[in-house]
């Protein structure tokens, strides 16, 4: 009979436990800024010079991830996109708090 030795056991228990959801979200938010990052290349014709950031979010509301997306031509806009289906701009916000009008968006993307 084989004898299971309890503590190696209640460790890789505790490892996997910890790690796997870790790794999941890690992974997640690189999916998602890939494909955010894809569909502005690919289908928006953005060049990668254009783009200061993006950056896979794990968020507490739902959808549980997006990405947040900076171009380099508005540095105080920070662009909200989902990727769950169809990848699509959902909404934008100032990053110092100011307020800017739709009109004055450059890379503004109705999601309607």
């Amino acid at each position: 009979m084989v004898k299971i030795n309890k503590k190696k056991y209640w460790i890789v228990f505790l490892v996997v436990i910890i790690i796997l959801p870790i790794l999941y979200v890690q992974i997640n938010k690189i999916a998602y800024a890939n494909r955010v990052s894809d569909y502005l290349i690919e289908e928006k014709d953005y060049k990668k010079e254009e783009i200061k950031s993006i950056e896979g979010i794990w968020g507490k509301k739902m959808p549980s991830f997006y990405v947040a997306v900076i171009f380099k031509d508005e540095p105080n806009i920070e662009y909200t996109y989902f990727a769950h289906g169809k990848v699509r701009q959902f909404e934008f916000r100032t990053i110092d708090g100011t307020t800017v009008t739709i009109d004055e968006l450059e890379n503004y993307e109705s999601f309607l």
